[in-house]
């Protein structure tokens, strides 16, 4: 997210002196407010649609974790690269008015595709809209994020504005967070509390709402256009300093045996001047500390995939309200208005107490944060495993023995560890882990031990036959005269969608109209495929629920995230619906979550803005801009990691993808590390004055003297 500089507050007016020698009050630029708006509604229209973009992937576009996962960090990716892109176009061509316009204009078109492709009732392809739509999001916010703040900067006469112009990132940070943050609480509501086009959620109102905000932020952005100071292209540095590396790897190719020179970058001096060549060379020293720096954002941005899909697998049940997954994100932004206060006042003296003071030493400690927030979510996921639906493996078979009838059964059969056991009347037997390669089949007798005439079953010998790697069930129901058992492949796994899943077995004369109606919502609405005996899994949303058959009301039961249910449905001794859970609902709660997101945001605070920090203080005042453009590319890096690991799929395991980044982080920060131990800064040469008595002093002595605290910007993340 977007930062600004430590300054104080600024007094209500600036005195500065006019040409008469007479005092006179320099008023705060008016076009400020219409800046700070803007960036509002365009945090809360892009925070808002990447909260709910992972469960849109897969709870309504079918893709899988791993897909859904990479879909959302090239996403990043593709931001954050064309953070450069958009900086070169606005400083070399259409200049920042301009830009931040067209591109908020494709960035609206982008929202809009997303927000059409999921109306279902207008028959649209809608991957491809989303596809497309993140395409031109991507391309939109990406363009427009090195510009806005910078334009918000030109509005200010310096030096005599310094201190409003501090006032003004300080606004400007405080609009990123509040529109990140009340995004994130509201965007997750719109998804799952309203109800639309006949679906149990309503993302279209999700991606839509964030879309209308996109709109308006032009409209405030068009009405304070006569307010705006508006300056002509200037010539991008990242360009110029693309070029001189570029002359001066092919002049040393052609005379390094011919023209020795002291450093590589001195054979483009003749071409670009030493001033330049002396910037990039110092810009070039500053970057070998960011090698490693993709790393944390490999692990920051997950809070928006893996941790929210973790999150799904949760129970977010408070009694008296219930957070929604992608809810959780919210933390974050929230803390981060807490931390960076509490950092100045107590974190940052405490740690001055051990000996942590340098900046290098704080970014380490700030990545060491991320990796211990992944230990932290290794712990939870460990957690989680034990509310996992058992799968079988290579070797191994499931069997399942429902009861539909109103009788206790004997089963006596060659079962492993199941020789002789009491089946109740409307309940489950299940072995989880049978040893079969290829397929096995078991013999058994079925004897009733309960009175009535629906209870009768002839003593003879049947057969269980099962299959390696897959869950076979059996249910007894009444057929004729006597009993039968339907068997079928069933599938305890939970959804990937977080929802709870259910089937209806019916043990009646003949097919019944078998009718769930949500209490909450009041719709009622027949979700099976078939109208045979076993009907088909079916996702549901977490509500209470009336259930009809042939219109009579059977029971009232209560489905929770991550259940799996099998509802038998019966018309002997009178109609009635009995449930039985075969997988547990999510029992951890979404609360043991908060430690890991405290710990992130933490290092995310030390890391991202004592990096950049330190990172303005070391270049020269023409390279800014471009350490700017190259921190955004570390965040593009950093997601990048993510869709490599997601894509190769290494494990069958979420805990060891977690370990596996928790690993990477420490091993970083020990690189990192070493590359600190190792930086040695160049000297800023000053080359409008030759004995500038501040242009070589240290670092440590420049915190010292106070002239590392310059205005600037942190990373918008």
């Amino acid at each position: 997210m977007v930062d600004t500089s430590k300054e104080e507050a600024p007094a209500a007016t600036q005195e500065v002196g006019d040409i008469e020698g007479e005092p006179k009050k320099l008023k705060y630029p008016r076009a400020i407010p219409f800046i700070i708006s803007n960036e509002f509604c365009e945090r809360f229209n892009y925070y808002g649609m990447r909260t709910v973009l992972v469960l849109y992937l897969t709870r309504k576009l079918d893709f899988d974790d791993d897909t859904a996962t990479v879909l959302y960090h090239t996403f990043t990716t593709l931001v954050y690269f064309m953070c450069v892109i958009g900086a070169i176009i606005a400083d070399s061509w259409l200049g920042k008015f301009r830009t931040i316009l067209y591109l908020s204009i494709v960035y609206t078109i982008g929202s809009g595709c997303i927000t059409l492709g999921a109306i279902p009732t207008w028959d649209l392809d809608a991957r491809a809209m989303t596809i497309a739509g993140l395409l031109l999001i991507a391309f939109g916010s990406g363009g427009i994020k090195p510009c806005v703040a910078a334009f918000g900067g030109e509005q200010f006469k310096l030096p005599e504005q310094a201190k409003y112009l501090a006032l003004f990132f300080s606004m400007f940070y405080f609009a990123v967070n509040s529109g990140s943050f009340v995004s994130t609480m509201v965007t997750p509501i719109l998804r799952e509390d309203v109800k639309c086009f006949d679906d149990d959620d309503c993302f279209p109102l999700a991606f839509g709402v964030p879309g209308v905000l996109m709109v308006i932020s032009i409209i405030i952005f068009i009405i304070g256009k006569p307010l705006y100071k508006i300056s002509a292209p200037a010539g991008n540095m990242f360009v110029k300093v693309s070029k001189c590396i570029w002359t001066a790897i092919r002049t040393r190719s052609r005379e390094k045996s011919i023209n020795p020179r002291e450093h590589w970058l001195d054979y483009s001096e003749k071409r670009w001047g030493r001033q330049l060549v002396d910037e990039t060379r110092i810009l070039l020293n500053v970057l070998k500390l960011y090698i490693p720096l993709p790393v944390f954002w490999a692990l920051f941005d997950q809070q928006g995939s893996r941790w929210t899909f973790q999150a799904t697998r949760m129970d977010g049940d408070l009694g008296f309200w219930t957070i929604k997954p992608d809810q959780m994100q919210v933390i974050n932004p929230l803390l981060i208005l807490v931390f960076i206060p509490l950092y100045e006042v107590a974190f940052y003296p405490l740690l001055s107490l051990i000996g942590i003071r340098r900046p290098l030493q704080k970014l380490t400690l700030g990545g060491i944060f991320a990796g211990l927030a992944f230990v932290i979510s290794t712990i939870v996921e460990i957690q989680l495993e034990s509310t996992y639906a058992v799968m079988p493996k290579a070797g191994e078979a499931q069997l399942r023995i429902f009861n539909g009838m109103p009788c206790d059964y004997r089963i006596q059969s060659n079962i492993p560890e199941h020789a002789d056991f009491t089946l109740k009347s409307m309940s489950m037997f299940e072995e989880k882990y049978l040893n079969v390669k290829g397929s096995a089949t078991y013999t058994y007798t079925l004897s009733s031990t309960g009175p009535g005439p629906n209870c009768a079953v002839a003593e003879e010998q049947r057969t269980f036959v099962v299959d390696e790697e897959k869950q076979l069930s059996y249910f007894i129901r009444k057929q004729d005269s006597g009993i039968s058992l339907l068997r079928y492949e069933d599938d305890t796994e939970k959804s990937s969608k977080g929802y709870p899943v259910f089937r209806v077995l019916g043990n009646t004369a003949t097919n019944r109209t078998v009718v769930f109606r949500d209490i909450d919502s009041s719709d009622a609405f027949d979700r099976h495929k078939n109208g045979s005996y076993v009907y088909d899994r079916v996702e549901s949303y977490p509500s209470d629920y009336e259930i009809y058959v042939d219109g009579e009301l059977t029971l009232t039961y209560t489905m929770r995230l991550g259940g799996v249910y099998a509802f038998i449905v019966s018309d002997i001794d009178g109609m009635s619906t009995t449930p039985i859970i075969v997988t547990e609902p999510n029992s951890v709660n979404m609360l043991w979550l908060i430690p890991q997101y405290v710990v992130m945001t933490l290092g995310e605070v030390m890391y991202s803005i004592t990096g950049l920090e330190f990172s303005f203080t070391q270049a020269p005042e023409s390279m800014k801009s471009v350490l700017q453009g190259c921190w955004q590319l570390t965040v593009a890096v950093g997601n990048l990691i993510v869709v490599i690991v997601a894509e190769a799929k290494i494990f069958d395991e979420q805990k060891w993808e977690f370990v596996l980044f928790a690993v990477l982080m420490f091993v970083d920060m020990g690189l990192f590390s070493i590359l600190a131990w190792r930086y040695k800064q160049i000297p800023l040469k000053n080359y409008d004055e030759e004995d500038d008595p501040n242009a070589t002093l240290p670092i440590d002595q420049k915190e010292e003297s106070g002239l590392d605290n310059p205005v600037f910007k942190k990373s918008d993340e």
